[in-house]
């Protein structure tokens, strides 16, 4: 089907042509993507959202030298996931960074081992449509287990159930600061 045939199909009234054409286009672009194989992962860190979203505060905290468990990080997201913090740079602008589940482990991983970092869930508001959802998980950092947050924050997490599992396919963040408080809505 052309591009214009697509368009002009989509327009008709009906509903199941358009549920059509959409699937003809999307599974037309990801087919490739759907082959790929999935990295291996433990069937208790996949199984529900509650689940993926503790292994991966998990996965990426530890103490200072303790190296963190990469091939278990790289097992929750689609390879072609992001994950793209919000920065405040110190002229006060705001910019943003993209980076795969890859790069993350190159450009954060060895800071992460090197001072120690720990990072919990205090909060979530989650929303689910069929295979989709999304997560506001608010967080608090430490450098030190035990110790005084130095950092809060909401981590913006969408998610894809595949009929199997749960992946992690973005994961978008901003942190606290005073001008940007996080609501009473995310700390429940």
């Amino acid at each position: 089907m052309n591009p214009k045939s697509c368009v002009a199909a989509w327009q008709r009234p009906a509903g199941i042509l358009r549920t059509t054409v959409l699937t003809a286009i999307l599974l037309g672009s990801t087919a490739p993507l759907l082959a790929q194989d999935p990295p291996d992962a433990d069937s208790d860190d996949i199984e529900s959202i509650d689940a993926i979203i503790e292994a991966l505060y998990d996965v990426i905290s530890g103490p200072a030298g303790q190296e963190r468990d990469w091939s278990r990080f790289r097992s929750l997201f689609l390879p072609e996931a992001h994950l793209v913090p919000s920065v405040v740079t110190p002229d006060g602008s705001i910019r943003h960074v993209v980076w795969s589940p890859e790069e993350y482990i190159s450009r954060a991983g060895a800071q992460l081992e090197e001072v120690g970092f720990f990072e919990s869930e205090i909060g979530r508001v989650t929303e689910e449509f069929g295979n989709v959802a999304h997560a506001f998980s608010t967080y608090e950092s430490r450098i030190g287990e035990g110790e005084d947050p130095v950092q809060r924050g909401i981590n913006s997490i969408q998610l894809f159930w595949d009929g199997t599992r749960w992946w992690i396919v973005n994961i978008a963040w901003d942190q606290e600061r005073d001008d940007n408080e996080i609501p009473d809505k995310y700390l429940n």
